[in-house]
């Protein structure tokens, strides 16, 4: 029996897992969470409770194991870790040492987009703003960081020069990035699936963030897909994206970016040699039953994936779909509810719980704010609006003094209908 490596065992994970196993497959995973915070450890066949950074302890243990292929798709921590095991291992790898670097360093990232025609945000320099050469606001953010870390908008130099040294403690190097502040226009992704060195667009999404009062302006609370930009990126920005992975030289796998639709100038700002950490696979499964995760799991084993993308693939057959989330104040939960009348619905393909009865939330402003993900998908903007509003008014989330831990639900009338 083959075996695979699966590095993480977050809930993201979950599906890798369990298609590994249809495939019968062998299936392991490690991280350093807990069994009792790992939702990919209770499913896997077995688990080892390595850091996925002990590059080393994982290599040797892997070597005594025998293990056949490692995959890691879905998590930025865990992709540079990923290629350094691979190698080691002698197993294929979807990315090489430039290309992982290139897709997880912002600055390499800006760099390699305006050799290629790619737009990106405008961006000052420590020199600028020395100089007072900025124009605010500002957005300020770690060169490496994940889910929405470090990251702030600064209306003020004081506040920019506060923010820049939270944002260096964030950055595994120190490096930092201070960007033109985007008001007023779309957040916008793109997925791509290469597959034999051709690229598939999987994915395209207007991204709905949370409002500046309540300091959640960097954290996406719901994507619409497919964006209603769709064909203006084909038309306009799609070829220079294209010409330029295909220049870094991406054979297999998936690449996302987000960034912002500006005026009709798609402005990139965060890419990633993997997919977005969401379930929307299930949903793509859903539509066109192609299995990505399988695609992911052939190319650990044999460096590549006979997968079949359909064409025009990113507008989901007509579809619409829909990443929701909900956030959570600080408190301590005493009790959740609404789960499983959320789970029964018809259009709700995935819900991801990332909070559990008795945990203590704290305000931090990004990703860990979440209460969990629900993925949708509906028939038509219409039923995917009411199914939003249904997750809004049936997901409960109480303190300890049995009042509303939920701060902010999605306002569906944001949708472009």
């Amino acid at each position: 029996m083959k075996k695979i490596l699966v590095l993480g065992s977050a809930s993201v994970h979950v599906k890798l897992i369990k298609a590994a196993q249809e495939m019968g497959i062998y299936t392991i995973t490690t991280d350093n969470v807990s069994y009792e915070d790992s939702p990919g450890k209770k499913v896997a066949d077995e688990y080892w409770n390595l850091n996925i950074y002990d590059v080393d302890g994982i290599v040797k243990k892997a070597k005594e194991k025998g293990i056949d292929g490692v995959i890691s798709g879905w998590l930025d921590p865990c992709q540079r870790p990923y290629f350094q095991i691979c190698r080691e291992l002698n197993l294929p790898c979807y990315g090489n040492e430039e290309q992982f670097f290139k897709m997880t360093d912002k600055h390499a990232f800006k760099k390699m987009c305006k050799e290629n025609g790619v737009d990106t945000i405008d961006e000052f320099s420590e020199e600028d703003i020395k100089g007072g050469n900025v124009e605010f606001p500002v957005f300020v953010k770690p060169v490496d960081s994940r889910g929405s870390r470090g990251q702030a908008v600064c209306y003020t130099m004081e506040e920019l020069i506060s923010a820049m040294e939270f944002a260096k403690l964030e950055s595994s190097n120190g490096d930092i990035l201070v960007e033109k502040y985007i008001r007023g226009s779309q957040e916008f992704h793109v997925t791509y699936f290469f597959v034999d060195g051709e690229p598939y667009l999987l994915r395209t999404s207007d991204n709905y963030c949370g409002s500046e009062d309540m300091h959640m302006e960097k954290v996406v609370s719901c994507a619409v897909m497919p964006s209603r930009y769709t064909d203006r990126y084909i038309e306009t920005a799609h070829a220079n994206v294209v010409k330029m992975f295909k220049k870094l030289g991406i054979k297999n796998g998936p690449i996302f970016m987000q960034g912002f639709e500006d005026n009709g100038v798609f402005r990139f700002f965060d890419p990633g040699l993997r997919f977005p950490g969401v379930d929307y696979e299930l949903v793509f499964k859903k539509v066109f039953n192609v299995d990505l995760m399988k695609a992911m799991i052939q190319i650990a084993l044999s460096g590549e994936t006979d997968i079949v993308i359909p064409k025009d693939a990113a507008f989901i057959n007509g579809f619409r779909a829909s990443v929701l989330y909900l956030t959570i104040r600080a408190c301590t939960i005493a009790y959740l509810g609404g789960e499983a009348e959320v789970n029964t619905n018809d259009y709700v393909i995935s819900y991801l719980p990332r909070c559990k009865e008795g945990e203590e939330i704290v305000w931090a402003y990004n990703v860990n704010q979440r209460l969990g993900e629900v993925d949708l998908l509906c028939p038509n903007t219409e039923e995917l609006i009411n199914t939003i509003n249904f997750v809004n008014s049936t997901l409960i989330a109480k303190d300890t003094n049995g009042e509303d831990a939920i701060f902010a639900r999605f306002d569906t009338d944001r949708i472009d209908r």
